[in-house]
């Protein structure tokens, strides 16, 4: 008789200590999973890359007038000081949290705002009075500026700067992650380091 007390005893002790330890990971993964959202939200916020653009452009316009007899020109010289910024705003990250198996998935990443603010400085600027500067021709030439500008920076490494300071925001999850025995993926694809990361289209 003592043998079967000491038994269910024992057996007691033993479902008490699994049903603990089995609720104690569970709350663990819940709170792991809070802290997470936590992260993800202090990460949310505008990355912006800054940088300055010069250039110059010709702007020419002919015009013909009586029958295509005579050629009304204009032209003028002006110099463009741009300042150029490249943005994402990762408060509209779209990520979602497998707490069984214990994953962080980045869904979707806001694609880059570029804007461009351009200080238009004109010289020299000469108009028959058969083809006058018109408000038309202004926006033309800020037209033309802004495609310039955007090849400018397609051109050179200012993009490329923008997305690596994207990606060591995004690093931070992947630490994190890391730190709690989580696995990070960008849609199905795992993250196993910084290098992976780099190596991901992140922007479509």
């Amino acid at each position: 008789m003592r043998n079967v007390i000491i038994g269910i005893i024992l057996a007691l002790v033993i479902v008490g200590c699994f049903k603990f330890c089995s609720d104690k990971e569970e709350f663990t993964v819940i709170e792991n999973s809070k802290f997470i959202t936590e992260q993800i939200k202090n990460v949310g916020k505008l990355v912006v890359t800054e940088g300055h653009f010069s250039d110059v452009y010709t702007y020419k316009d002919t015009k013909l007038v009586f029958g295509d007899l005579l050629e009304a020109n204009k032209n003028a010289i002006v110099i463009v000081n741009a300042d150029v910024s490249i943005g994402y705003d990762l408060s509209k990250i779209e990520y979602d949290i497998d707490d069984t198996n214990k994953i962080l998935t980045i869904k979707n990443i806001p694609e880059e705002d570029i804007k461009i603010s351009p200080d238009l400085e004109y010289y020299d600027i000469q108009a028959d009075f058969l083809n006058p500067f018109e408000s038309s021709d202004y926006n033309k030439i800020k037209k033309t500026v802004r495609t310039s500008m955007l090849e400018k920076i397609e051109a050179s490494d200012f993009k490329k700067n923008a997305k690596n300071r994207l990606i060591s925001e995004l690093s931070k999850l992947l630490i994190l992650t890391n730190s709690l025995g989580w696995t990070l993926q960008y849609n199905e694809i795992v993250i196993e380091n910084e290098s992976a990361m780099e190596a991901l289209e992140l922007i479509p």
